[in-house]
């Protein structure tokens, strides 16, 4: 087996406008995504994904929820890719507008659709969106 690299993005719903934040990539994975990264040597996957949120959108993020993991294989490098992904309502701070990742804004969750995502991001918003935000901020039961 080739070598496995552990990543996590995080969708970061505001309740007050039902907006979600988004990072329009420019290094890899290019286009629009919601925020998020690499897990780094000793760090749990709730660690690495609360990092990496700070760093890329200056936003301090709390009660995480698992919503699904993806898994794909790059072919051409041999190497096996676990992205973990989560969502919150629950953040602080100021956001940044830009950082070496690309820069980051809200979007009404109803205008999704008309970002021009990353290669494979629309087919994954129904994990980040289904069962958890109602447009009142409630959850949805199975």
């Amino acid at each position: 087996m080739g070598k496995v690299i552990l990543t996590n993005m995080c969708m970061i719903y505001n309740k007050k406008n039902h907006n979600v934040l988004v990072q329009n990539r420019i290094k890899s994975w290019k286009g629009v995504a919601f925020p998020g990264g690499h897990v780094e040597e000793g760090e749990s996957l709730i660690e690495s994904t609360i990092r990496e949120i700070k760093e890329e959108t200056g936003l301090i993020i709390t009660n995480l929820e698992p919503c699904g993991v993806i898994h794909w294989h790059n072919d051409e490098i041999g190497e096996r890719y676990l992205v973990f992904n989560y969502r919150t309502c629950d953040f602080s701070g100021e956001l940044l507008a830009e950082t070496h990742e690309g820069n980051v804004f809200w979007v009404h969750r109803d205008d999704l659709l008309q970002l021009h995502f990353a290669e494979g991001m629309e087919e994954r918003l129904p994990m980040f969106l289904e069962k958890s935000m109602r447009k009142d901020g409630t959850k949805k039961e199975k």
